[in-house]
């Protein structure tokens, strides 16, 4: 049996950041979050005011759980992107603003469904409850963002759990002239970016504006097969 039950609470709805944009119209919700990317909280709020669509709608689609969690966060991130680029008013029909970005949106998750390609479920890292989409959004565009060698560093030291030496013996073998020592700088660096270019309200609804939470959960929004992990 399919499941139905919503997983995700969408816990986010009730900061008062989130609650002083309710009034807005999806038209206004979209025009401010392209004219501000360096706000979050206006993204969030179109995913609180038509996230159980699309969670209901994969829910019926996805036999697994865990899948569906993870087709999910993807078309979520399709969402966000495309939303940058979207004009409600080409095509726009008698309806209102409103059913004409709920269409769309339905139009995405169906598309998202259709076309994603499911990775096994003993393959996929992701958890819904520890990022949730705009959150997982916003810290994977840092993350793009970040230099190269930035990222890959993070990336062996949270989803390897590699430590420093072993990194700069990494490194080293691969031809860069690094040390454990500039290995650990260069963290310290990576986790500065990461406060420093996460939009401030995405921090205070998410992290209640403490960055250290970012470090124990930023594996969970690494797709990182658990094999790959275990031969490293």
């Amino acid at each position: 049996m399919l499941k139905t039950e919503p997983t995700y609470k969408f816990p986010e709805s009730n900061h008062p950041i989130v609650k002083s944009l309710f009034h807005h119209s999806d038209q206004e919700l979209l025009t401010l979050f392209q004219n501000y990317p360096d706000q979050g909280k206006y993204f969030v709020a179109i995913f609180c005011r038509y996230g159980m669509i699309v969670q209901t709608l994969i829910q019926h689609s996805v036999r697994s759980p865990v899948q569906a969690d993870y087709l999910l966060a993807q078309t979520w991130q399709h969402i966000f992107y495309e939303l940058r680029g979207l004009d409600l008013r080409e095509g726009a029909d008698t309806e209102t603003g409103n059913t004409t970005l709920q269409n769309w949106l339905i139009n995405v998750t169906a598309i998202s469904i259709n076309q994603e390609e499911m990775p096994p479920v003993e393959s996929i890292r992701y958890s819904l409850e520890m990022a949730p989409p705009p959150l997982w959004c916003y810290v994977r565009q840092v993350l793009d963002q970040l230099e190269p060698l930035l990222r890959l560093i993070l990336l062996m030291f949270q989803t390897f759990h590699w430590s420093e030496t072993r990194i700069a013996a990494y490194l080293q073998a691969e031809g860069e002239t690094i040390s454990h020592q500039e290995v650990k700088s260069l963290l310290q660096q990576g986790y500065h970016n990461l406060d420093t270019n996460l939009p401030e309200d995405i921090k205070a609804i998410y992290f209640n504006d403490d960055i250290e939470q970012v470090s124990t959960g930023i594996n969970q929004f690494l797709k990182v097969p658990k094999e790959l992990e275990a031969e490293n």
